[in-house]
């Protein structure tokens, strides 16, 4: 068996992450050494402009899954660059895109511990890193490594961006795991679509449901992302928002529309108080006030009472609401309840045996 295995995406947040850690446990759970690395940093807070990288460079991601699973230090590859707009200028300003990226030392490093299992998380896209070297097909060529995708599916004309994967990977792509599956398509994805993939030799190993879960926010991803005042219940900002809401309807058709929702956050009108102690009877994570004023004594006292968090934003409600929109799904998996989850969503929903027996 290769012992080392690249998990890329056509898109990003594709649930790459997500996979790695289900892999992981499942390779450390049958008594093997594992090591994680993104040869490409992607997710990394760095904003010195001019200074240096930070060294050994250790991608957020994989310290989370570090952390998560338990691994020493050492167990944890550095990445060779990392993907920020500072770094593109200097390598634009240098003219010179073929310079050496550290893949020649990555290889020899991946050569002198065979005893280990790699696992290589690459960029957002089949792309995403060219300029670097370490695009995914640059990454596979480089490392002559097999590839698993980890694939968006909505429908059929989904296949288009793995038939264009399969042209440039080749024999390199060992096969593919299909996310984000409506639940009720399921079923009838591994009894149709499954077939006609493998038929194409695009071997399916997974077909993972859509996880609101997996998909949700935290209060304190929202407040960063809003710019947001935090009114109450700071000590809160872990909890995971999973739907959005708009309270712009009356008060009876906001409270039965509330109760059919769950772990929300609620956008609203500073001055709307009856939305607003409707909204914190209900499954509300958060609640997020717009316009102008500020919130009536007696709701922040009830809010601080239930410990949901308040918030007060200076854009208006669509603008807002633009904004939460555009975080679900787009945010790291850095939470150990979401964590928790992908293992048991790996674990029940792809054939991990079969996988690793492919890449012998």
């Amino acid at each position: 068996m290769s012992n080392t295995l690249l998990i890329g995406s056509c898109e990003p947040f594709s649930g790459k992450s997500a996979l790695v850690l289900g892999l992981a446990r499942h390779l450390t759970s049958k008594g093997l050494n594992i090591r994680f690395g993104k040869p490409l940093a992607t997710s990394l807070e760095w904003s010195a402009k001019g200074s240096p990288l930070p060294d050994p460079l250790i991608d957020d991601d994989v310290r989370f899954v570090g952390t998560t699973l338990g691994l020493d230090e050492t167990r944890l590859i550095p990445s060779l660059h990392l993907l920020s707009p500072d770094t593109a200028d200097t390598l634009l300003g240098q003219g010179n895109l073929d310079a050496d990226t550290g893949l020649e030392i990555l290889l020899a490093d991946l050569q002198n511990d065979p005893d280990s299992f790699t696992l290589l998380e690459a960029a957002g896209s089949l792309h995403e890193g060219l300029m670097y070297g370490l695009s995914l097909v640059q990454l596979a060529q480089g490392l002559n490594a097999p590839v698993v995708l980890v694939h968006l599916w909505q429908d059929s004309r989904s296949i288009d961006a793995l038939l264009a994967a399969q042209d440039q990977l080749g024999d390199r792509l060992a096969g593919v795991v299909l996310n984000a599956v409506t639940p009720g398509d399921v079923d009838e994805l591994k009894q149709r679509v499954v077939p006609a993939l493998n038929a194409l030799g695009l071997q399916v190993f997974g077909v993972m449901p859509r996880s609101p879960l997996l998909r949700s926010v935290t209060v304190g991803e929202l407040v960063r992302r809003l710019d947001a005042r935090v009114i109450c219940c700071n000590e809160r900002l872990e909890l995971l928002v999973e739907t959005l809401s708009i309270g712009a309807m009356n008060v009876n058709s906001a409270m039965e529309f509330f109760r059919r929702r769950r772990n929300m956050a609620v956008v609203t009108g500073a001055d709307r108080t009856d939305i607003q102690l409707a909204a914190l009877e209900a499954s509300t994570q958060c609640l997020i006030l717009t316009g102008a004023g500020e919130p009536l004594p007696q709701l922040v006292n009830r809010a601080d009472e239930l410990e949901v968090p308040l918030l007060k934003v200076e854009h208006d409600t669509l603008a807002t609401v633009e904004v939460i929109e555009q975080a679900f799904g787009h945010v790291r998996l850095h939470e150990t309840v979401k964590a928790t989850y992908a293992f048991r969503l790996v674990e029940e929903h792809c054939q991990l045996d079969e996988l690793f027996s492919s890449i012998c």
